[in-house]
């Protein structure tokens, strides 16, 4: 098995890059970038392993979104119990008008999970 793959962005082997450009004379081309596997050590799960840059992995999902949503359809909303914390502390705002500080309630709100 090859420790490198070919970059899945469908407009890869279009960008005016010299890195893609291959072959000798007038029989040039330009070719999708090979990635090394591994490259950034599974960072972000190893997508990196199969596009080579954020323009790439876009126009690949823009074109295969609903196939990889279908993959794992979500029927429903996904909710996360938490509780919220709402305190009052003294703060002080600025009054232009009277150019010093005036000192007023606040409310902090915390969300904190269950």
């Amino acid at each position: 098995m090859s420790n490198y793959n070919w970059c899945h962005g469908p407009e890869c082997h279009t960008k005016q890059t010299q890195s893609r450009v291959r072959g000798s004379g007038d029989n040039k081309v330009l070719r999708t970038i090979k990635i090394k596997q591994g490259r950034y050590n599974g960072y972000q799960n190893g997508i990196w392993d199969y596009f080579c840059g954020n323009h790439c992995m876009f126009d690949f999902i823009r074109e295969h979104i609903t196939s990889i949503v279908a993959i794992a359809p979500r029927r429903e909303a996904l909710e996360t119990p938490i509780k919220v914390e709402k305190e009052k502390y003294e703060s002080h705002r600025y009054d232009f008008g009277y150019e010093k500080r005036v000192p007023y309630m606040a409310t902090r709100t915390t969300i904190n999970l269950k």
